[in-house]
């Protein structure tokens, strides 16, 4: 398939990326106190999530992100279908100090831009729950593939606590 094939499906499938809610919006959603982006970087494998088309049928997840030149992030996400990894490159940029916006149709600017809020995360970033206030959307990262117990539970206490419904997420094999 050709970039421009690409670019022209994922465009026709933007209204379809439109998830079920899996958080209950009238839960005031509350922010990781304070990022910083520098130790933010690097890569995070998705240990679950809540389920969304753009994933359906994704093992060995990670996320990328590197800073840019022009002071954005790319965003550089893999996973493996059928035995395949797909990756999709994007961007993101700081809307606030937890708040962040991320499109993987850059040329479209905000209009295809989602939020990605850092809901929490360990103090040695070993760990990150990130969400979006439409609550269609939600990931439990780690540096590695596997979390501990302790992790596991801190990271659904905190998506409780925002009014996600975790009985609905994934959990993603590595």
């Amino acid at each position: 398939m050709t970039l421009k094939s690409l670019t022209l499906a994922a465009l026709l499938a933007l209204p379809l990326a439109a998830q079920a809610e899996v958080r209950d919006a009238s839960v005031a959603m509350q922010v990781a106190p304070a990022v910083d982006l520098n130790r933010y970087l690097g890569t995070w494998y998705e240990i679950a999530r809540f389920p969304n088309k753009f994933e359906r049928g994704c093992t060995n997840v990670t996320a990328t992100y590197a800073m840019r030149d022009d002071g954005d992030i790319s965003v550089a996400n893999a996973c493996t279908k059928g035995g395949t990894t797909e990756v999709i490159e994007g961007k993101a940029w700081v809307v606030d100090t937890a708040k962040l916006k991320v499109t993987f149709v850059p040329w479209l600017g905000n209009i295809a831009a989602g939020d990605y809020w850092i809901l929490d995360l360990k103090s040695n970033y070993s760990m990150a729950v990130v969400g979006a206030p439409k609550g269609d959307f939600g990931w439990i990262l780690a540096r590695k593939p596997t979390l501990s117990n302790a992790d596991t539970d801190r990271a659904l206490g905190v998506f409780a606590a925002n009014g996600y419904d975790t009985t609905q997420l994934e959990w993603v094999q590595h």
